[in-house]
């Protein structure tokens, strides 16, 4: 369970979520509110019919118990290790444009209010949780330089992010401007951290965190759509109608094995990419708009 702090808290409150972490590999879907009563119960991340349950401590009577409460499920491996670990090393705040994303727990009363900022600087509260998007990924970073060129000439007042994860790109939209932005992930525990961010950061009346499918959320109405997401999903969204109607769109997420693909799709739907970015000849993030022909015109 990702338990939600008012940004208004006193800063010294945090600490880092977890010094490490034990996790359950399981076969099948652990149900809704399961094990929401463990002090040491985090979360529960799905993916494809298998669930990763995470504890912050030793958690063996819980899981006993949770595999004899439902027969459904299959304990296949548990691991344990450190928290940075699972976020793939140490985290820190970083800077990225005009963004400056912090953790909380790293901030002091002091310098929430006063710490020197950058001329035209947006700070950012990120707490991760085990949820990946801390924002060290290539693609987070290139989405975030997408984002930073499409404010330049215009600020949308609607965004509509698929995929959203610990919910970054949801709320660096808020702190460009937007005023709506609907963030979507199929995964409950990305939906709940998303929802602490937003709520870290006070964007709660601009930002709203919905737990669905991208494929079928991606024909809700905004100016601007972003998807750092698998290209599996990415596929299904770039042949919908709901892609050839927005005005604007970031993608992401994108290999390079992929990313031909990709390009065919956009064009075949009346896109125009603006700029692309690589990383290693690995990664790729595009900038684009469609015809406006598609999207009602100006």
């Amino acid at each position: 369970m990702i338990k939600s702090t008012s940004v208004d808290q006193p800063a010294m409150a945090y600490r880092p979520p977890y010094s490490e972490l034990h996790i359950y590999y399981m076969e099948g879907r652990v149900p809704d509110q399961t094990l929401t009563d463990s002090p040491t119960f985090i979360g529960t991340w799905e993916e494809d019919g298998f669930s990763f349950v995470f504890f912050s401590a030793e958690a063996e009577a819980d899981v006993a118990a949770l595999l004899q409460q439902h027969p459904h499920l299959t304990l296949i491996d548990r691991y344990q290790m450190p928290y940075e670990e699972w976020q793939g090393g140490h985290l820190s705040a970083f800077r990225a444009g005009r963004f400056h994303v912090r953790l909380p727990w790293e901030i002091k009363d002091a310098d929430r209010q006063s710490a020197p900022k950058l001329v035209g600087e947006i700070p950012l509260l990120l707490d991760p949780g085990v949820v990946f998007g801390n924002g060290a990924h290539p693609t987070t970073r290139d989405c975030l330089a997408a984002m930073e060129m499409h404010y330049r000439d215009t600020v949308p007042d609607t965004v509509l992010d698929l995929g959203t994860g610990t919910g970054i790109l949801a709320v660096a939209s808020a702190g460009l401007g937007s005023r709506r932005i609907l963030a979507v992930d199929f995964n409950r525990l990305a939906t709940q951290t998303a929802r602490h961010n937003i709520l870290l950061n006070g964007f709660e009346r601009r930002v709203l965190p919905v737990h669905g499918r991208a494929e079928q959320l991606v024909n809700c109405s905004a100016e601007l759509m972003v998807a750092n997401i698998h290209f599996d999903v990415m596929q299904d969204i770039l042949r919908s109608p709901g892609f050839r109607a927005k005005r604007g769109w970031i993608l992401s997420g994108l290999l390079r094995s992929e990313a031909r693909e990709a390009e065919a799709l956009i064009a075949r739907a009346g896109g125009h990419i603006i700029k692309r970015w690589t990383r290693d000849q690995i990664w790729y993030t595009y900038l684009g708009h469609n015809d406006p022909a598609l999207v009602g015109g100006d």
